[in-house]
């Protein structure tokens, strides 16, 4: 017997969340591919008051804004407590959620079976990281940054730019 209640998500709207800090090449190639595959897609940029971001959540967001500025079916919003309840709130019958490796699948599919109990409506849907980009994190490329390295090739040109400045403030 199904769980599903009377469904008023649309399944045509896809939100890709994260904390992006900051986002990468990584990030923007699933939010890319999901835009080519759902009608809309909402960034959620993940506030979290415990966690320590090395950019506010408003800056977060306007990187990722000014990545995809020409992307008419791309809005970044920020969201903080549970993403199933951001869904509900914006309507979204989907989350698309990307994998890099067998470890992401245990903690994404876990995940994944708790938004399902939570929300029955949504779904969750993985999208395999590029080959290419399988090493890139947020954590990663902030500390090549912090050592004073070159992560252009990890990230949209205006995250360098914001990364470097950022880092010569601390």
């Amino acid at each position: 017997m199904s769980r599903r209640t009377e469904n008023t998500l649309d399944p045509t709207l896809a939100t890709y969340a994260g904390s992006f800090d900051p986002p990468t090449f990584g990030h923007t190639d699933l939010i890319e591919r999901s835009a080519v595959i759902y009608k809309k897609v909402i960034v959620a940029v993940g506030n979290n008051p415990r966690k320590r971001y090395l950019f506010s959540v408003e800056e977060r967001v306007k990187l990722l804004e000014d990545v995809f500025v020409g992307w008419a079916n791309i809005e970044v919003r920020p969201f903080s407590g549970l993403l199933v309840d951001f869904c509900t709130e914006v309507g979204a019958g989907v989350i698309v959620r990307g994998l890099r490796a067998v470890t992401d699948f245990e903690f994404e599919f876990q995940m994944g079976l708790a938004n399902m109990d939570l929300e029955p409506n949504i779904e969750t849907m993985f999208l395999l990281t590029a080959p290419e980009k399988l090493f890139v994190s947020s954590s990663i490329v902030r500390e090549i940054a912090d050592g004073g390295r070159d992560v252009s090739k990890y990230v949209p040109a205006g995250v360098a730019k914001a990364l470097a400045t950022k880092l010569a403030q601390h």
